[in-house]
């Protein structure tokens, strides 16, 4: 019996190492990042008395985090089922919002940079430069440009999805579904990816420049501490997640063949996400509340485990004094 050219197997296009491999790193990603950045989101809206552009720019991190993070169940339930059951609209939303995620991180990296590379090199210029209604403007600008390039990513016509009468969702494994429009997605790739990987690097240039040849000797030291530890901590993230993922986007836009799975892609699609946790470091050394809120946790935690180690350490000497009373 012929099968129909409609029906697509699901299990040929996406092997089961790799279902298997994403529902787990997944359920990780999604139970960790959902609590260090609602964590995050709350320090920074709601504890923090004094807001500044730097607190902006973290709001703004952990809900694009937030907005990635609340979209991997739908990812998981299409793993474990073997089909796409959200419809098509969805599906291309789920593609889009891929694309979306690493262009508004970096920008927002870029901009922290920046905010940082003007606290350090240019502290005379800092309060008209670096100020909330600045840094809400910029990031408002980077959203609607961010946006705005994925709209396009909605209404393609060609559609690979139509043959499985929209069962499964190959737009979301976006690498291979863009192949077809290279042009566009080089220009995204160079304004999203390089223009901000190379803000971040000059920032950091100059800056060290400036501590080597002692030109901020007036600067508090941990300021000076603190915004090194920031850019450092963004190029790394920057080099781990993002750089892997976007050479394989290139290589595999120039690729001939039509396979809807690259081993490749998938890795670094894992690196990629696994930035939503790693924010948690930036973080940290952004904000004090931040810190406080961890530790906190961490000696509550500990806390509890002394108290439940002196509660057994009691009940058994207890015991002990009872069965030797008794013996006696």
């Amino acid at each position: 019996m012929e099968q129909s050219p409609l029906v697509v197997k699901f299990e040929d296009q996406l092997p089961l190492l790799f279902r298997t491999a994403s529902l787990v790193f997944y359920s990780i990603i999604f139970c960790v990042g959902l609590a260090v950045n609602l964590t995050a989101l709350w320090v920074f809206t709601l504890t923090t008395k004094r807001r500044n552009s730097v607190t902006i720019y973290m709001i703004n991190v952990a809900v694009v985090d937030l907005i990635f993070i609340l979209l991997l169940p739908f990812r998981m339930i299409y793993y474990s089922k073997n089909y796409w059951p959200f419809g098509d609209l969805f599906c291309r939303v789920n593609a889009a919002l891929t694309i979306v995620y690493p262009c508004l991180a970096l920008w927002l990296f870029a901009l922290i940079s920046a905010d940082r590379y003007v606290a350090i090199v240019q502290p005379r210029h800092s309060k008209v430069l670096k100020n909330v209604p600045k840094a809400l403007l910029s990031c408002a600008g980077v959203w609607v440009m961010t946006l705005g390039s994925a709209a396009p990513l909605l209404f393609h016509d060609e559609d690979p999805d139509a043959p499985s009468n929209h069962t499964t969702c190959l737009k979301m494994h976006d690498i291979v579904y863009l192949r077809r429009d290279n042009p566009v997605h080089f220009v995204r790739l160079g304004f999203f990816f390089l223009l901000p990987m190379f803000i971040m690097v000059g920032c950091y240039m100059v800056i060290v420049n400036n501590l080597v040849h002692g030109r901020m000797s007036k600067l508090k030291p941990n300021v000076k501490k603190k915004s090194v530890r920031i850019i450092m901590t963004l190029i790394v993230q920057v080099l781990v997640c993002f750089v892997p993922f976007h050479i394989c986007f290139v290589f595999l836009l120039l690729e001939q063949s039509r396979q809807d799975y690259s081993t490749w892609g998938a890795f670094t699609t894992f690196l990629m996400n696994m930035s939503t946790v790693l924010d948690i470091i930036l973080y940290y050394i952004v904000s004090k509340q931040f810190q406080d809120r961890v530790i906190s946790v961490i000696l509550y935690r500990n806390y509890l485990r002394s108290v439940r180690r002196k509660s057994r350490h009691t009940t058994s000497v207890r015991s002990l004094s009872n069965l030797t009373s008794a013996m006696i």
